[in-house]
């Protein structure tokens, strides 16, 4: 069973910055990605940035430049530096792990952090 817990959501201005955390527990290998994404009111469940086992990650083009996406694999950790925030990053966002097992592909999410950004 894999658990994923998120924790630094809350409420900022219009230009002010979150840090997003996400820990990763349970019986974990094959680790592809690891990331994020959001959903606002409305909307579909979108890609923010994941990161790859290497290292490399890829970013929404919106979050590009102000966003930044991290992991301790030791730890099974995945963090989202989030500066210069605007009032349409307001979302729900979600952490993201996807896991190859014997060439079967699972995502795990998290519950769920609420990021409001006031104008």
């Amino acid at each position: 069973q894999v658990q994923l817990v998120e924790s630094g959501g809350g409420f900022v201005h219009d230009g002010g910055s979150l840090l997003l955390t996400c820990a990763a527990s349970g019986s974990i290998s094959g680790i592809n990605t690891m990331g994020w994404y959001r959903q606002a009111p409305g909307k579909q469940r979108e890609l923010v940035a994941q990161i790859r086992s290497g290292g490399s990650a890829n970013y929404a083009d919106s979050v590009k430049g102000r966003f930044t996406v991290s992991r301790d694999n030791a730890r099974n950790m995945v963090y989202l530096q989030m500066n210069s925030l605007r009032p349409e990053d307001t979302a729900v966002y979600y952490c993201n792990l996807e896991v190859n097992l014997l060439g079967r592909i699972y995502d795990y999410w998290g519950q769920g952090t609420q990021v409001t950004v006031s104008s």
